[in-house]
Parts: structure tokens; C-alpha cells; sequence
């Protein structure tokens, strides 16, 4: 089933996109490198709320609470984060679209809500272009695939799993934390080239999935690989496969999906920083200002490093255009596997 936007509407989108990052290039990105030199960010209102799109523990937590740690820098009145986790972001954002429009309150999200859930939902509740206001980029790691003790113990890589999986259907639980998340997308995508049945089992968030997967409620699970780490250390989980497209630092003795014969899955997922529409430009400018300079901290790196995470920050114009890329590569792949979500 076809569940991408008609032609000429997603054209419109990536036009938009290209002309908004074109703009913002032209007229913001001199006074933003030039506001990057300044000793004093611009002060905005305090204190910062930013609302997080996943539950205490998961990904977008870590970042958006240890990026909060470095902002408390230039925001003195003190950084608020506020989870929304559910419907794989989209309360969330739904938070951000019915906050008010003065700098006060920012989203960090999951790339796919403005990538993905374009062309995976009949009918969305916002509009990435008009409602999300790129800022920066924030974190980018690779994802991994793990088994649990509901799968046994000679299955470690995945040509082993399909197999089992082919012979156990009623076993084949794969857990994600979320319908329309990258590890949900990847997920079906491996599962469809292996032509192997399964059941999606949906969280609302990745910790609750995890917890799942360690008790045996499920078979396999799809997250960014820093959340693997303690629990691989320890033998309670196999990671089979990383989607990077060389070999994860972290798990040197695991080969990528490429290497397994899965030549099309190579996925990093990424975090970035909204803000709701309505926001001026000199705001948005100061907003980002602020948020570069948090996460180019050293500190942070190594922080996020701890996570598996590789700290990126970015320009609204530089974001603006990573959206627009990825929408052209997802969109023709979420028709193909006929993933969709109410």
C-alpha cells in the first residue's frame, strides 16, 4: 500500500524546504557566525523550557537534559525539561505547535517528525514546514539490533534469527518505541528484504521496550545502539547488527547490517532542536546562538560519547537542508515496505 504524499505536495514540501534554507543562509547565517564570536550570547527569556519527546531514561532525554545542563550557562533563571513522550513524538510537538511564540519554550525531537511522519501518516496534526523552526542539530548515533533470552542462545547474527523466526512465527515479537520511529522503519525494512514474519509490538518509548526485551516478552528490539551497552557487557543481551556503515566503535565485534548482506541499511538517527512557528527571526538567531554553543562544549561531548552519541550542532539553514534530504530518501522507502500509521 502506497502511503507517501501525492507527487506534487511532496515536491512542494521539499521546495519549501530549499527555499527556506536558502533564505535563512542569506539573510541569518553572516549575523549568526558573527553572534558565535561574541563573548555574550544574546539573553532570552528565562527560564528555557524544553519539551522532550521521550520518556525519562530514553535518548532524547539524555540530550535534551544534559544539553540543559550546559545551557544553564546563558540562561540563569534556569532550563526546564518537560517529557511528552507518546504517538512516537507527536504529543510533543503537539506541545510545541500550542506554546507561545517568544523563544521560551523549544522541542528536541527526533529527525523523523519532520523526515518520516510526512509520508507515513494519512493525516498529521501540524505541518513540519510551517509549525517546526529548524534551530540546530543536537546528536546523531548509529542503531543496533539485540536479542533478548526469549531467543536462544546459538542465534547470534541475523541470517540466525530469520531462521528462527521463520520456524517460531507465534515468537516473532519485535519490540520498537514507536510506529513511524527510525528503529521501527528499520526494523521493517530488514524484515521485509529477509521475507520473514513478525509481530510489531509498539512502546512508548525506548525504556519500556528495553525493559521488555531483558524480562523475555519479546524477541528482538531496534534502538540506538548506546542503550545496548551495559546490558551486552553484562551477557543479558546479543547485539546481532549496528546500521553504520562502517563498524560501531562501541561494538567492534559486531558486524553492520551492510556486512550481513543488507547493502541498503545503513540509518543514523539524530536529535534536533524546534521551535514553534511564529518565533522572529532575531529570536530564532539567538535561540541557536545559544544552543551551538552548548553542545560544541567538550564536556558535552564527552557526555554524549558516554551514551553513544556523537554531539552535532548545527545552523538553521544547515538543519533546514538535512530535512530536506532526508525527506527525498524516505519517502520512495516507506512506500516500499507499506508501512503506515493512523
Amino acid at each position: 500500500m502506497n502511503t507517501a504524499l501525492p507527487v506534487s505536495v511532496s515536491s512542494r514540501r521539499q521546495v519549501l524546504y530549499a527555499a527556506c534554507a536558502i533564505t535563512t543562509s542569506l539573510l541569518g547565517v553572516s549575523a549568526t557566525r558573527q553572534a558565535l564570536a561574541q563573548a555574550s550570547p544574546q539573553p532570552l527569556i528565562n527560564p528555557l523550557r524544553i519539551l522532550c519527546s521521550g520518556p525519562a531514561g530514553s535518548i532524547p532525554d539524555i540530550v535534551a537534559r544534559r544539553v540543559a545542563e550546559q545551557l544553564t550557562k546563558q540562561y540563569p533563571g534556569g532550563v526546564l525539561v518537560d517529557n511528552r513522550p507518546g504517538a512516537a513524538g507527536q504529543i510533543a510537538v503537539a506541545a510545541l505547535k500550542a506554546s507561545a511564540p517568544d523563544g521560551a519554550t523549544v522541542l528536541l525531537a527526533q529527525g523523523a517528525v519532520a523526515t518520516v511522519y510526512p509520508y507515513l501518516y494519512a493525516k498529521l496534526a501540524y505541518d513540519p514546514i510551517v509549525d517546526l523552526q529548524p534551530l540546530s542539530m543536537a546528536g546523531e548515533m548509529t542503531l543496533a539490533l539485540a536479542v533478548g533470552p526469549a531467543v536462544p542462545g546459538d542465534v547470534t547474527d541475523i541470517r540466525a534469527l530469520v531462521d528462527w523466526m521463520r520456524r517460531n512465527p507465534q515468537l516473532a515479537n519485535v519490540a520498537s518505541p514507536g510506529t513511524g520511529t527510525l528503529p521501527h522503519l528499520l526494523e521493517a525494512l530488514l524484515f521485509r528484504e529477509a521475507n520473514v514474519p513478525w509481530q510489531h509490538v509498539v512502546y512508548a518509548g525506548g525504556p519500556p521496550a528495553l525493559v521488555d526485551l531483558l524480562g523475555g516478552q519479546v524477541a528482538a528490539l531496534v534502538l540506538p545502539e548506546g542503550l545496548f551497552r551495559q546490558h551486552k557487557a553484562t551477557g543479558k543481551l546479543r547485539v546481532l547488527a549496528t546500521s553504520g556503515a562502517q563498524r560501531s566503535t562501541y561494538f567492534p565485534d559486531v558486524p553492520t547490517f551492510v556486512e550481513q548482506s543488507y547493502s541498503g541499511l545503513v540509518v543514523r538517527e539524530w536529535f534536533a532542536f524546534f521551535a514553534p512557528a511564529r518565533v522572529q527571526a532575531s529570536t530564532i538567531q539567538a535561540l541557536s546562538q545559544n544552543l551551538q554553543q552548548a553542545i560544541a562544549r567538550p564536556e558535552l561531548a564527552a557526555s554524549f560519547a558516554d551514551a553513544g552519541m556523537l554531539a552535532t550542532s548545527s545552523t538553521p539553514a544547515a538543519l533546514a537542508s538535512r530535512i530536506a534530504q532526508e525527506q527525498r530518501y524516505w519517502q520512495p522507502l516507506i512506500a516500499a515496505t507499506g508501512v503506515k500509521a493512523d
